[in-house]
Formats: C-alpha cells, sequence, structure tokens
C-alpha cells in the first residue's frame, strides 16, 4: 500500500472554497478510481486554514493515476487562487494499520 498525507493551507477567506475544492477531487476518487482505497479529508481544528489529506492507493500505479488525473489537475490549477505557501507531500509505503 502506498500512501501520500499532503498538509496544505488555504489563503486567509478562502476555507470554504478549498474545502469544496479537495470535496470535488475525493467526489472524482470515489467514481474513477477503484484502486484508490482512501481518501480522507480533515481540517485542523486550531487553525481551521490547514487541510490535510490522507490517501491510500493499491500500488505505485494506481497513485500515479490519481496525481494524473483531471480533478488533481483542476485542484492545483487553483492552487495560487486557493493555496497559501507549499504543499507539504509526504509519500509512504504503508507497513500498519489498525481499524
Amino acid at each position: 500500500m502506498i500512501t501520500i498525507t499532503a498538509i496544505i493551507r488555504a489563503q486567509p477567506g478562502k476555507e470554504e472554497a478549498m474545502r469544496a475544492a479537495l470535496l470535488d477531487v475525493a467526489a472524482h476518487v470515489q467514481a474513477e478510481e477503484p484502486e484508490t482505497f482512501g481518501f480522507h479529508l480533515a481540517q485542523s481544528l486550531a487553525d481551521p486554514a490547514v487541510f490535510t489529506t490522507y490517501e491510500r492507493f493499491a500500488d505505485e500505479a494506481a497513485m500515479e493515476r490519481h496525481n494524473a488525473s483531471a480533478a488533481t489537475a483542476r485542484f492545483f490549477a487553483l492552487g495560487p487562487e486557493l493555496i497559501e505557501g507549499d504543499v507539504i507531500l509526504e509519500t509512504c509505503r504503508e507497513f500498519s494499520a489498525v481499524t
């Protein structure tokens, strides 16, 4: 299992637009990406401008398909309008899960 954790900061006043843009990606994942096993979104309680995604893929090919998807491209095209600073990405190989 390959995972990506992304930490994304919304520009001031753009929190709702960021939430909507991330939900658009999530809808695409649910409808079009059967090898994406999880796409979890969270918004910080301490700082509502900070969003985190946790994404789980069957393998690297599934991750690459997701990253090359139209939904991901749409999200990052909004970057200058919505995102403040750099997106922090951590790509990992999952070795344990607790449910």
